[in-house]
């Protein structure tokens, strides 16, 4: 485990008072076993399935959380959020819920399912063109101001890193303690959120990070202990397009993550093939991340208790034909 100088922005405390949000909103989504993926890994592994919570992906969680902590004028003013897909859904579903308006800033090319299921959630959605001339956090920022609304961001907030912690939180109590806890990385809302449940309810477990090849900037950032970013990176992982970790995630990465690894899309899709046809799960490619990285580790993790957070499940069908096909 590594340590940083900064204090953390979310404490086992904030994640708790999250649980207690949450309650008997979000859904205790189940934890399931693989015989099959324990015999060709060596080891016992829990899968939390978060492509069954609420929209689809874990993303309900942190959002819900931070939402429904607004003042009454803030809940009137509405919010504000950028987002591929998934945080999109997430803030849109919240608000509904919440009562709460929202308009969402989201790339023209984002799954055409989670632009729909966006707008279904009875967001306003403005769509920008990647790499025009406004980046969608700046066009996001324009429009708070614009409505006088709150910007939501899609992981670089304590509120969303400690609702999507209670998903690490559920995990263990449901299947006792692990040796290994292993999470989908883009921003590492999730991360963070994570490593402070399971290093707080599992002292001793390493928690691994688990990003795409081409968008490594979590894993460059851990080895060099300094904030690095990459460009739209190209890969099928849409949910870990993210630029860089904010302010509040990386030093919690820092403080409570062993380790950031990388797979390829190839691996992902062997990932992914595997726990849609063997495990009759639909996960989405950013979902099976973490699934990817203990095949690719396999080795490392024989005979360990290990913990696997399958993040989201709003898959683009037609786009995962295709790749099963190639």
């Amino acid at each position: 485990m590594n340590d940083a100088s900064p204090a953390p922005g979310v404490t086992y405390a904030d994640i708790e008072a999250a649980a207690g949000r949450l309650a008997g909103v979000a859904h205790r989504t189940p934890v399931v076993t693989s015989r099959q993926f324990d015999a060709m890994t060596g080891c016992t592994a829990f899968f939390k399935c978060e492509n069954l919570q609420r929209m689809g992906a874990f993303k309900f969680r942190g959002a819900y959380n931070a939402l429904s902590k607004l003042a009454e004028g803030e809940r009137r003013a509405g919010v504000v959020a950028f987002s591929s897909g998934n945080h999109a859904q997430a803030v849109a579903l919240a608000g509904s819920l919440l009562g709460i308006p929202t308009t969402i800033v989201m790339p023209s090319d984002a799954p055409a399912v989670k632009v729909a299921a966006t707008r279904g959630y009875g967001a306003q959605v403005v769509l920008y063109e990647r790499g025009g001339g406004e980046s969608r956090e700046a066009m996001a920022e324009r429009i708070a101001r614009e409505k006088g609304a709150k910007l939501i961001p899609p992981f670089d907030h304590p509120d969303v890193s400690a609702g999507q912690g209670t998903s690490a939180r559920e995990l263990i109590e449901d299947a006792g303690t692990l040796d290994y806890l292993f999470v989908p990385t883009g921003g590492a809302g999730l991360l963070s959120g994570c490593a402070v449940a399971a290093t707080h309810l599992a002292p001793g477990i390493r928690v691994i990070g688990v990003e795409p090849e081409a968008g490594d900037d979590a894993a460059r950032s851990f080895r060099d202990k300094k904030l690095q970013s990459v460009d739209n990176p190209k890969t099928i992982a849409d949910g870990a397009r993210t630029s860089s970790m904010g302010s509040v995630t990386f030093p919690l990465v820092l403080r409570h993550v062993s380790d950031i690894m990388t797979v390829s899309d190839a691996q992902l899709v062997e990932a992914m093939r595997f726990i849609w046809e063997r495990m009759k799960l639909v996960v989405e490619p950013t979902g099976a991340l973490g699934a990817a990285g203990v095949i690719k580790r396999a080795k490392e993790l024989r005979g360990k208790r290990v913990g696997i957070i399958l993040s989201g499940g709003n898959a683009d069908l037609k786009a995962v034909a295709q790749l099963f096909a190639e």
